[in-house]
This record gives C-alpha cells, sequence and structure tokens, in this order.
C-alpha cells in the first residue's frame, strides 16, 4: 500500500496552495562540500547544455537527483502517461546537490517535482551527522524555491539496499527526518517507498527489484517506484490532472 505523506492536509485530504511558499534562508556554502562541488560541475555544465538542446514536453514532472535519477532510461515509459524530464547526475549527494539545484530546475517550468539522492549515508566508517545532512536537504529545497516558489515538490524516501543494509537504521532515521520536514513545509511531499521495498518475508530488500549491484535498481524496481511516485503525483494533484491516458486505464 502506498502512503502519502504531505506537507498540508486536513482529513487525511491533501490541500495544495496556490500562494508563494516561501524558502527558508540556508548557507550552502560549507567548505566540506567544494571538493563534491568541483568534481560534479563538469555533470551539471552538460545538463544545462542540454536543458539549451531540447524543450520540455508540457506540464512535465522533473525528476532530479542521483545515479537512480540518471540510470532511469525507462524513466518516460515507466511514468506513461504523466510527461517526464529527466535531470540526475553523479553519485550526487545532498551536500552537492544543494548547491546544484538553483541551476538543475531554473530552465524548466515542471508541474511538479521529484528530488532523490541515496548517498549521504553510505559508508559505516564516515556516517554524518544527521543534522547536517537535513541542512542539505533543506538547502537543496531552498534552491529549488528560488524558481518555483508554487510547484509541488515531492521528496523521495532514500530506498533500503542490501549493499548499504547494515546503514539502514541510520538511513531509516535520515528519511523520518525528512518526512518531518516535508510536514513542516507548504508543498512538500514525502514519498515513502520502504514498504514496497523490503520483502515481507523476510524484512530485508526484495532482490528482484534491484540489479546485481545490489544498490541500483533493476527494471522492475523501477516499475516499482513509478508507481509509487504516480501514485503520489495523483494524489498530490488531484485525479483531474492525471493525464487522459491513465484516466482512461
Amino acid at each position: 500500500m502506498t502512503r502519502v505523506r504531505m506537507g498540508i492536509a486536513v482529513g487525511g485530504i491533501a490541500l495544495i496552495a496556490f500562494g508563494p511558499w516561501p524558502a527558508a534562508a540556508i548557507d550552502t556554502s560549507r567548505p566540506a562540500v567544494d571538493a563534491a562541488v568541483t568534481r560534479w560541475e563538469p555533470d551539471i555544465a552538460a545538463l544545462e547544455a542540454l536543458d539549451d538542446r531540447e524543450a520540455d514536453p508540457s506540464d512535465a514532472i522533473l525528476f532530479i537527483g542521483s545515479s537512480s535519477i540518471r540510470l532511469w532510461d525507462s524513466l518516460a515509459t515507466d511514468m506513461v502517461p504523466w510527461p517526464v524530464v529527466r535531470r540526475g547526475y553523479g553519485g550526487a549527494r545532498y551536500r552537492d546537490l544543494c548547491h546544484f539545484a538553483s541551476r538543475l530546475v531554473a530552465r524548466h517550468a515542471p508541474r511538479a517535482l521529484d528530488v532523490f539522492a541515496a548517498n549521504a549515508i553510505s559508508q559505516p566508517d564516515d556516517v554524518p551527522p544527521l543534522a547536517d545532512v537535513l541542512l542539505d536537504v533543506r538547502a537543496t529545497l531552498s534552491g529549488i524555491r528560488g524558481h518555483h516558489p508554487r510547484v509541488p515538490v515531492l521528496f523521495v524516501a532514500v530506498t533500503p539496499t542490501q549493499s548499504r543494509w547494515l546503514l539502514w537504521p541510520e538511513i531509516a532515521r535520515l528519511n523520518a527526518a525528512i518526512e518531518a520536514m516535508c510536514a513542516g513545509e507548504q508543498g512538500t511531499f514525502f514519498v515513502a517507498t520502504a514498504e514496497r521495498f523490503l520483502d515481507p518475508g523476510t524484512g530485508r530488500p526484495d532482490a528482484t527489484l534491484f540489479r546485481d549491484d545490489r544498490l541500483h535498481l533493476s527494471p522492475a524496481g523501477y516499475a516499482a517506484w513509478a508507481e509509487t511516485i504516480a501514485a503520489v503525483l495523483e494524489a498530490v494533484l488531484g485525479a483531474a490532472a492525471v493525464p487522459a491516458a491513465r484516466s482512461a486505464n
């Protein structure tokens, strides 16, 4: 069952406000991220060049984030009938995504925006303070809101994976913190995915949803992800906003 976490809700029904949604003033100039920003600058420049060459479909859902977005070659097919734009890079972590978010969204006019970055907690010997990661998540939202103050933003939970299973308690705490942030920010929503990706029999990640690296999604995993995200989009935007092909199914 898909669970939708929303920033604004009354009686379980989402209320989408159409006034400006203010972004928190976040400092994204911390020196610790300089190396990551330098590393990914060529990738961001390449995505900006792609923006110059390609026109977005009308009312597209813009996906930004890390390698799971970058590698989602079937995104347009998996998300039918929602039109989509894909702008993933890396290896992204929120510590560098917060610097690049403004540039990744500036040249687009999306109907809604999906954010996913899974690498903040990836090494057992280098788990960053939760407060620092959450600061970067808020800074990412701030960069988006600078260009799109009224667009719904969906933060997709970090997926449970076998390759990082020892870190799942810390990752689950990060997901809870992002969910709480979304609950306090207008027009900002959390997409919970753990139930869909954990095998109910073992309580561990469902191997059929992942590639051999036990980290990135398989075609079946992307299909499951798309189904979960599409359900949240419909709940957030309203059934009337679903493109005609889905309504006809």
